[in-house]
């Protein structure tokens, strides 16, 4: 075998067979299909085991941060065996998209099963899950009745009360940039700068930690990805979460800022019949609910079933693309910097 068949056949060495009766890599005449998924929940195995067991076509899974797989499909160029890339974020698939990381391709199924906002305009790629970006607040700290809106959280009535988490938060990012894109420079300026002013404790790590901290008072309010506190509320951490949880009022803004996990095909896919087929099948009703219901997402149409997820509401989204939050990324990124977010 050359270098470069030696080295193709160790990038998937850690792979993940996923199915019974897993052909081995290389194989002849095997179906299969090979997924980078910046996705690390083992519930969305299951989802690919059944796609194995429904179409013969075998799934065969790296998982790892969205950063280090596009900085992996970038090193490994045309010698990369992905086929499907799934990222999580609008941004972060737009710019594996703009980086030329994936290929177009049209779909009749994935146009009509995906609204027009959830997908590329260019046909790169497709949602597949929903998540909001939601208010956590703590109702001894804060009056919740007066916090509605992400614009609320300038009030100057709670000064030193708000948490954020970390300026390289690609949710955070994202959000902001959905805020340029319905209020426009200026006022998304002011927005920040008074979000900001109020701000006392350091800017934290994850969505979790900030959630807790607002539960036990450290924090009077924070912003954060809905499904982490319906997990902490369901117990998947443990009772302790789920009893700081349970005292968080969660405050849904109407409309609601709405990001995506998202699927694309790889520009160098091999098996892209296969890829297509997948994508299609993560898309569909029983797929997207499938993935979005064990993480506490919504999927695209529709709302997850769980009772946490109920007890939070419904929500009307936005309006904003998800291809709009991709374009406006960089922008946000700079006017965080600017107003000195951490």
């Amino acid at each position: 075998m050359t270098l470069k068949g030696r080295i193709a056949r160790s990038a998937f060495a850690a792979v993940i067979a996923l199915g019974s009766g897993l052909a081995q890599v290389g194989e002849a005449n095997a179906r299969e299909v090979r997924v980078y998924s910046g996705r690390h929940y083992n519930t969305d195995r299951q989802i690919y085991k059944k796609f194995s067991q429904d179409t013969g076509i075998k799934v065969r899974l790296i998982e790892a941060t969205g950063i280090s797989l596009v900085e992996r499909l970038k090193r490994e160029g045309s010698s990369s065996k992905a086929d499907v890339i799934i990222l999580v974020d609008a941004a972060r698939i737009t710019n594996a998209a703009k980086a030329g990381l994936l290929q177009p391709y049209r779909s009749a199924k994935l146009d009509r099963e995906v609204p027009s906002i959830y997908r590329d305009p260019q046909g790169r790629w497709y949602g597949l899950t929903r998540r909001l970006r939601v208010i956590a607040a703590n109702p001894s700290l804060v009056d919740v009745d007066s916090i509605r809106t992400y614009a609320d959280l300038a009030n100057p009535s709670l000064k030193g009360k708000v948490c954020l988490r970390k300026r390289n938060n690609v949710y955070n990012q994202s959000l902001v940039a959905d805020q340029l894109v319905l209020r426009g420079e200026a006022e998304t300026r002011s927005w920040l700068k008074g979000m900001i002013e109020n701000v006392s404790q350091p800017y934290f790590g994850g969505d979790v930690s900030l959630a807790r901290a607002v539960s036990q008072g450290i924090c009077g309010v924070g912003i954060v990805n809905h499904y982490y506190v319906a997990r902490m509320r369901g117990g998947v951490s443990g009772p302790k979460d789920k009893a700081l949880a349970d005292e968080l009022v969660v405050i849904t803004p109407d409309p609601a800022h709405v990001n995506v996990s998202a699927g694309g095909l790889a520009k160098y896919a091999e098996n892209k019949k296969e890829g297509i087929q997948l994508l299609e099948y993560l898309a569909s009703p029983d797929g997207s609910q499938g993935m979005a219901g064990p993480t506490y997402e919504h999927p695209l149409k529709g709302y997850g079933t769980s009772l946490e997820l109920k007890k939070f509401g419904t929500f009307r989204p936005d309006g904003v693309t998800m291809a709009q939050l991709g374009a406006n990324n960089a922008k946000a990124i700079l006017l965080m910097a600017e107003s000195g977010w951490k």
